[in-house]
């Protein structure tokens, strides 16, 4: 069955970097989108950045220029390279993909950002 599992989550203070991964299995990676979604307490999850099988990327505004999307289909990982980190982007961070209908969420993993 579909499984996503991701990693890398940690407490850092404003203006680092920190990468997550998220590591898929039990389905064919390479030909479907994946996404990495938040959620800060208190507040509705939000669609932070997609990233299609060939590569190409899509952010949300409020990570545009900061954050990257990246995949690599040999290893069935997907990765968010968090650069310049505010406050603002403590959550919890999730991946999640779209196979024959359904969804597939991962467990999450916690960026805290504090100085």
């Amino acid at each position: 069955q579909v499984q996503l599992v991701e990693s890398g989550g940690d407490l850092v203070q404003p203006g680092e970097s920190l990468r997550l991964s998220c590591r898929a299995s039990g389905y064919t990676f390479s030909r479907y989108v994946m996404d990495w979604y938040r959620q800060a307490p208190g507040k509705e999850r939000e669609l932070v950045a997609s990233v299609r099988g060939g590569g190409s990327a899509n952010y949300a505004d409020s990570v545009k220029g900061r954050f990257t999307v990246s995949r690599d289909n040999a290893k069935n990982t997907v990765y968010l390279q968090m650069d310049s980190l505010k406050p603002e982007d403590t959550a919890v961070y999730f991946c999640k993909t779209t196979v024959y209908g359904n969804n597939y969420w991962g467990q999450g993993t916690q960026v805290t950002v504090s100085s």
